[in-house]
């Protein structure tokens, strides 16, 4: 078996020292539990040194995370479920999914949504508080009085 130390795999760059399911998830939106379903679906050990992969098994894998629908990988756990323009559950990686998350964001600000005013006022968008935390800028500390000279 030839060992590599450094795979591309979908468009990133995984150590090859790493374990299968760990190195996967150097790929943008993949997470522990995905790469997990990624390596019972293509029937690899997810125990196995990624460095250990052969072409074959790489050109699986990616065919699998393109897929997902194909291979029974559920709904749930992927990351766009019934999109707005098709209606579609798929899964959406590497800068794709930067792309289409800033489309996101712009049609919320274009509609108005309460979402979309807090992105475009960059306050916080998911409900955290902002009495104290969250403030933006330079910090402003307490000032010490200068002394008057006589």
């Amino acid at each position: 078996m030839e060992y590599n130390h450094q795979l591309r795999i979908a468009g990133a760059d995984c150590r090859g020292d790493w374990l299968i399911g760990h190195a996967l998830t150097q790929i943008r939106g993949v997470g522990y539990r995905l790469a997990s379903q990624l390596c019972e679906k293509a029937e690899l050990d997810p125990e196995m040194r990624c460095g250990f992969l052969t072409e074959e098994e790489i050109q699986l894998i990616e065919d699998v995370l393109l897929n997902c629908t194909a291979f029974d990988i559920p709904s749930w756990m992927l990351n766009r479920q019934k999109d707005l323009v098709t209606g579609e559950n798929t899964h959406i990686i590497s800068n794709d999914l930067v792309d289409i998350l800033r489309l996101d964001i712009e049609r919320e600000k274009k509609t108005r949504s309460y979402r979309g005013i807090r992105h475009y006022l960059g306050l916080p968008v998911r409900g955290q508080r902002t009495k104290t935390s969250g403030r933006g800028g330079a910090t402003i500390g307490v000032s010490k009085k200068k002394m008057k000279q006589k």
